[in-house]
This record gives structure tokens, C-alpha cells and sequence, in this order.
């Protein structure tokens, strides 16, 4: 908002965040055509249900959500001013008005998208947690969508590693969705990370909603990741809306027996960049990232964690014996030439020391480095 926009301005702006039919396109050729929201109002003379608005604005929503923005953590972001994010300001499409919650700073620092599958396997989460993890602790922020899945294993990942996680509603501040995700998102804010949405308080999680969400997570970012995407995924929604943006796109790679691989697999046939570690990331975003990052883009290929117990010859040659996709324990017999019994005794205790974890269709290994 700029210097010379005052509080009837801002007025003026919400309720026209409200009229109906009026999206950010919209938005910004009203204000391009009569150079204000008030000069909306006073001098607009559009037609139909435009027109009626302009002439009885919503009085009441714009209360709402200056009663809202004056809630502690509370603020309110226009398109214009200083303090909104300059990377989603580019985009052709950019929320006229921000609702945000917890540190609006983050929004203007470097950011990268962790998306993928609301249903994902437990390598794929625990993939999205890692990449999360190391990320965050050299100083990147974390931004998803809380949705179920990826996205929040992604956020978890993040505030374990006590970094940054940007959170994107779909909704209104005011309604966490999915419901179960209310104390996720409440540790985002407790650990001074922040939630955003361009929807005003209330707004209920509509399905078409989601896919205009998922252009603020790439907007924001450097670069979006995806983990795990079935072909149909709205992962790849935000990875199509981040290459329009001119941003990075980043892909997991998995199994060919995998269906939430294929997502995948297809946006590295159209050019996404293919990494295996976190540093194939940084190595990329290198340029953007040498002067602001905590830490050297040099190093580990994970962050800190503790040393791995030693494991005996016998339980190192089973983990051999197991892939990164499920893999029954009669298959583990038959490859190691074990016996039942002595199978699934070291698989007890290979999934206690976190080198592999039971899944659907048998086991599988992790991402634990060794």
C-alpha cells in the first residue's frame, strides 16, 4: 500500500475484496482504471451485480476483518506497500490483500515449496521431513499448504529443525483445514513461523479455493519440490503455476512400481530438476542463496542427527536385501536365505534403530544415512 493510502483507502480495499465476481485480476484493473478503491466506489459505474455492490458495499465483512487484523499476531498485507512479498508481487495474479498471522517478515525471505501427496507412503513423508529439516536449519523457509500428507510432514520437518515454515490457507486464518490440522498449525505460530491467505476471516474451504492457494506457495518461493504426486495430483498444479512464475521446479524421483511416483516422474521428463539430496537443491538455488543463507552451501548432504548404532554384519547384509519400495519378508527369505523367524526378529529391531519401516506390502528402507 503505498505511503499516501490511508484508512478510508484501506476501507475501500476490503470491501472490494468482497464485491462479487471481482478475483485479483479484477481487482487490479479497477484500481489501474480509477487509480484508487475509494475512486471505485465513487466514481465506478459498472453494470449488474457490480454495479449494485459499488452502490451498497459490505459494511459488515470489512468490520470483520479489521476486527480480525487487530487481534494479536493479527495483520493485514495490501499489494503496494513496502512490506508485501516482493516475489509474489510479480505474479500476474497477485493477492490484492494478505491476512496474515505470526512474522509477515518471513513472507519477503527465501522460501522453498514442499509439496506432494495427501496420501503418501511412509518413505515419501519421511523424505519430505528430511529435505524439510536440512533446509530450514541453513536458513531457508518452508512453504506448504497444511494440507494432509507431504505438506505437513514438510512443516514438521521444518519445526524440528527449530527453522522457518510458511503455512498457506486455502480458508480463511480463522479456520484451520484440514480440521485435524488445528495444532499443527498452532505450533507453526507458537515457534514464530507464520500462516497466510488471501481469503478474509470465514471464508469456508471451498474446492476451488486450493488451486488458487497453490499459486501463492510457488509465488512465494524460489523453487517448489515435489515428493510423491499421483499423475493428477494438485501437486503438479503448483509446480505448472511455479514454472509459469519462472521459479525452480524440483522432483523426487521413486520407484517405477510406484503410483505416487509418476507425478514425479513426469515433471522430471518435462524438465523438472531431478535431486536425490537436499544439497541438489541448494546447489541449484545457489546464486539466489550465498548471501543470505546461515550456513555454507558446502556440506552434509542431511542435517544433524544422532550416529547410527553399528549393526552386525548379518542385519547388514538383510538391510541389503531391501529396497526403497515395500518388500515382503517372504521375498526377504528368499533373497538372504534366513529364516522366517530370523527375518522378521532383525526387521524388529532394524525398525527400532530407524533403518527401515513397515509399510503396506512388507518393508521398506529409509532415508537414514549410514
Amino acid at each position: 500500500m503505498p505511503a499516501s493510502t490511508d484508512r478510508e483507502e484501506l476501507h475501500y480495499r476490503l470491501a472490494l475484496l468482497h464485491a462479487p465476481g471481482v478475483g485479483p485480476v479484477a481487482f487490479s484493473g479497477l484500481l489501474g482504471r480509477y487509480g484508487s478503491a475509494a475512486a471505485v466506489f465513487r466514481e465506478g459505474r459498472e453494470q449488474g451485480a457490480l454495479g449494485t455492490y459499488l452502490r451498497e458495499p459490505d459494511w459488515a465483512a470489512v468490520e470483520r476483518d479489521l476486527v480480525w487484523s487487530e487481534e494479536p499476531g493479527c495483520r493485514l498485507l495490501l499489494q503496494g506497500e513496502p512490506e508485501y512479498p516482493e516475489r509474489l508481487a510479480t505474479v500476474a495474479d497477485a493477492p490484492p490483500v494478505l491476512f496474515v498471522r505470526g512474522d509477515a517478515a518471513l513472507l519477503t525471505g527465501p522460501q522453498l515449496a514442499i509439496v506432494g501427496s495427501r496420501n503418501p507412503t511412509p518413505l515419501g513423508a519421511e523424505t519430505a521431513r528430511e529435505f524439510a529439516h536440512h533446509l530450514a536449519g541453513v536458513g531457508l523457509t518452508v512453504t506448504g499448504g497444511l494440507a494432509l500428507g507431504i505438506d505437513a510432514a514438510a512443516h514438521r520437518g521444518a519445526l524440528a529443525a527449530e527453522g522457518s515454515t510458511v503455512a498457506v490457507f486455502g480458508t480463511g486464518l480463522d479456520r484451520v483445514y484440514p480440521a485435524r490440522h488445528r495444532e499443527l498449525a498452532h505450533a507453526v505460530v507458537e515457534a514464530g513461523s507464520t500462516l497466510v491467505s488471501e481469503f478474509p476471516p470465514g471464508t469456508a474451504p471451498l474446492p476451488g479455493h486450493f488451486p488458487r492457494r497453490n499459486r501463492i506457495i510457488s509465488g512465494l518461493s524460489l523453487g517448489t519440490l515435489v515428493v510423491e504426486a499421483a499423475p493428477r495430483s494438485g501437486s503438479l498444479i503448483t509446480a505448472r503455476q511455479a514454472n509459469e512464475q519462472g521459479r525452480e521446479v524440483f522432483a523426487v524421483p521413486g520407484s517405477i512400481h510406484n503410483p505416487l511416483a509418476r507425478g514425479c516422474h513426469r515433471l522430471i521428463r518435462d524438465g523438472a530438476k531431478l535431486v536425490e539430496t537436499a544439497q541438489d537443491i541448494l546447489e541449484e538455488l545457489a546464486p539466489q542463496l550465498e548471501a543470505i543463507l546461515r550456513e555454507p552451501l558446502q556440506g552434509p548432504e542431511a542435517g544433524p542427527r544422532q550416529p547410527a548404532p553399528e549393526l552386525d554384519q548379518e542385519h547388514r547384509n538383510l538391510l541389503v536385501c531391501l529396497d526403497h519400495s515395500p518388500t515382503s519378508v517372504d521375498r526377504l527369505v528368499e533373497r538372504s536365505g534366513l529364516t522366517a523367524h530370523s527375518v522378521s526378529s532383525m526387521l524388529l529391531l532394524l525398525e527400532l534403530q530407524g533403518y527401515v519401516v513397515s509399510v503396506a506390502g512388507g518393508y521398506a528402507r529409509t532415508v537414514k544415512r549410514e
